[in-house]
C-alpha cells in the first residue's frame, strides 16, 4: 500500500512496484500540498485494490525525460533553471535521441551523443541567447547535468540499474577569463554617473559584491542606513530576493513556486514577465554590511524617491524597491547593462560587464582581508567556497609575480642587498603612523604597501565629501 512522507515542507506518495522481473521497488511522487499528496495517495490505493493500477512505462528516453520533468523538475527547479533545462531538452535532446530506448542507453551511448553534439549547429535563440556555430562544450556540459540527474532518478525508480552518464567523457571546456575594472577604473565609472540609481547600483555591486538580480529586488525595508548606523559605521543591507526575466510558461508549469510579485508587463502577448522571488540556495539570503559613504548615497537616492513619491501620488507604482523608475516600477536589467555600455563607451573605459564588478568586489576583499576566504564568501553568498578561490588562486599569482619583480630590484638590481626581513625594509620612518588599538598593524602595513590598495583609498577619498 501507499504512505505518505513528509520532509523538507513537502509532501511524497511512496509505494512499492514490480518491474518485468518480478523485482520490487520503491517509488514516490512529491506534492507541494499535504491534500494533493492524499488525494494521490487513496488513487494509487483504490487502483491497486481494484487491479487498475498502472505503472508509466518509460521506454524511450523522450517519456523518461517528461516523467523526470513532471515529478523531478517541477519540485525541485527554480523558474529560470526550468525554462532554461527545458530548453535544452526541446532542442538537443529529444530532436537527437528522443526515441532512443532506455534499455539501449549505455556509457558508450551517452559519450558518443556527446561528440555528435559538437558537429551540430547550435540553436538558434535557445535560452533567448544568440548562438553562432556549434554546441559549446559548456553547452554539452549543460546537457550532461540533465541527462545525469534524471538516470540517477530513473536507476531511484527501478527504470534503470545503472547511471550511464556518470562516467562519461566529456569535451573540454575552455574557461574564459573574465575581464575586470580596477579600483580606479570603478571610481571613474561612478564619478561619471548622471543618476543616483546607476552610482548606487555601482557601489552596492563593488562593496556588498551583489548579483545584478539582487540589486534590482533591494527593498528599503532590508536596508540600514540610519543616521546612527552611518555614523558608527555599521551599515548593512540583507539579501533575500531576487528579480529575473522568466518564461510565462515556465511560471504556469511551477505554478508560481517561489514567486513573490509577478509586475505587470507593458506588452500584450508577451511570452515573459518579470518576477521577485525567494533566492534560489540558502547562502543567498544574507546579511551584508557596506561602508557609511555607500550609506550615505543610499539616504540622498531615498530623498530623491520620496520626491518623486509626493510628486506623482497614486501615480507612483510603489514596491519598495531601492532602485526603481520614476514611476516606481524595478530597473529592467538591460537598462541598467545599456547604461554602463554608454559610460564605457563616453569615458574609454575596458568593455567589461556588470557582473564583473562583482567580481572585481571579491579580488579587493580578499586583499583587504589578507584572504579571509570565509569572511568573502559570506558577503558573495557563494555556496561553495571554491568559487571564491578562484578569485584568490588569481590574486596569488599576482603576488608572486610582484615578488620576482621586488627580488629583480633588490638583488639584481642591486637596489637593496640586505633588506630587513622582518617586512621593514624600504620604510621611512617620517612616514610612520601612528595605529589605533585593535588594528593589526602589519596587516594595515601590508594593505598600505599594495599599489593597488593605494590607488583604491585613494579615489575613495577624491569622492568623499571633508565636513
Amino acid at each position: 500500500m501507499a504512505f505518505i512522507r513528509e520532509r523538507d515542507g513537502k509532501f511524497s506518495v511512496v509505494y512499492k512496484i514490480k518491474d518485468d522481473k518480478g523485482k520490487v521497488h520503491q517509488k514516490s511522487e512529491t506534492f507541494r500540498k499535504k491534500k494533493d499528496a492524499e488525494k494521490r495517495r487513496h488513487e494509487i490505493e483504490y487502483q491497486m485494490d481494484t487491479g487498475t493500477f498502472k505503472v508509466e512505462k518509460c521506454t524511450t528516453i523522450e517519456e523518461l525525460l517528461a516523467e523526470y520533468v513532471k515529478l523531478y523538475g517541477r519540485e525541485k527547479w527554480a523558474v529560470s533553471t526550468y525554462s532554461a533545462n527545458v530548453g535544452l531538452i526541446n532542442n538537443y535532446i529529444l530532436p537527437v535521441i528522443g526515441q532512443a530506448k532506455v534499455s539501449d542507453v549505455n556509457n558508450h551511448f551517452v559519450e558518443k551523443y556527446y561528440r555528435d553534439l559538437g558537429k551540430m549547429k547550435a540553436v538558434q535563440g535557445a535560452n533567448n541567447k544568440k548562438n553562432e556555430g556549434n554546441v559549446t562544450p559548456n553547452t554539452v556540459f549543460e546537457i550532461h547535468k540533465i541527462l545525469r540527474s534524471c538516470f540517477r532518478q530513473a536507476v531511484k525508480w527501478g527504470i534503470m540499474e545503472k547511471n550511464p552518464a556518470v562516467d562519461a567523457t566529456l569535451p573540454k571546456r575552455t574557461k574564459k577569463k573574465r575581464e575586470i575594472w580596477d579600483a580606479e577604473t570603478l571610481m571613474q565609472a561612478i564619478e561619471a554617473c548622471d543618476e543616483k540609481w546607476l552610482e548606487a547600483a555601482f557601489h552596492l555591486a563593488f562593496t556588498a559584491t551583489l548579483r545584478l538580480g539582487e540589486i534590482l529586488a533591494l527593498t528599503w525595508d532590508c536596508v540600514e542606513i540610519s543616521e546612527e548606523a552611518i555614523e558608527e559605521n555599521r551599515c548593512f543591507i540583507v539579501i533575500n530576493k531576487i528579480i529575473e526575466r522568466v518564461s510565462i510558461e515556465a511560471l504556469e508549469a511551477l505554478e508560481h513556486k517561489d514567486v513573490i510579485t509577478v509586475f505587470p508587463s507593458k506588452k500584450k502577448n508577451n511570452r515573459t514577465v518579470l518576477i521577485m522571488k525567494t533566492p534560489k540556495t540558502e547562502t543567498s539570503n544574507r546579511k551584508v554590511y557596506i561602508p557609511s559613504h555607500v550609506g550615505k548615497c543610499l539616504v540622498e537616492l531615498k530623498k530623491e524617491q520620496d520626491q518623486t513619491r509626493e510628486l506623482l501620488g497614486s501615480e507612483y507604482k510603489d514596491y519598495n524597491l531601492v532602485l526603481a523608475t520614476s514611476f516606481g516600477m524595478p530597473i529592467g536589467g538591460s537598462h541598467l547593462r545599456d547604461k554602463m555600455q554608454e559610460i564605457i563607451d563616453e569615458e574609454g573605459l575596458p568593455d567589461v560587464v556588470f557582473h564583473s564588478l562583482r567580481h572585481t568586489s571579491v579580488t579587493y576583499k580578499l586583499k583587504l582581508s589578507g584572504g579571509d576566504i570565509k569572511a568573502v564568501q559570506g558577503d558573495s553568498g557563494h555556496a561553495q567556497a571554491d568559487m571564491v578561490t578562484e578569485v584568490y588562486g588569481h590574486i596569488l599569482d599576482e603576488d608572486r609575480k610582484k615578488n620576482a619583480q621586488m627580488m629583480e630590484r633588490a638583488f639584481y638590481n642591486k637596489e637593496n642587498l640586505n633588506p630587513d626581513m622582518h617586512g621593514q625594509a624600504g620604510a621611512v620612518p617620517n612616514n610612520s603612523i601612528s595605529v589605533p588599538g585593535g588594528i593589526d598593524a602589519e596587516l594595515l602595513a601590508k594593505v598600505l604597501e599594495n599599489p593597488e590598495m593605494a590607488a583604491l583609498l585613494t579615489s575613495l577619498a577624491k569622492t568623499m565629501k571633508i565636513s
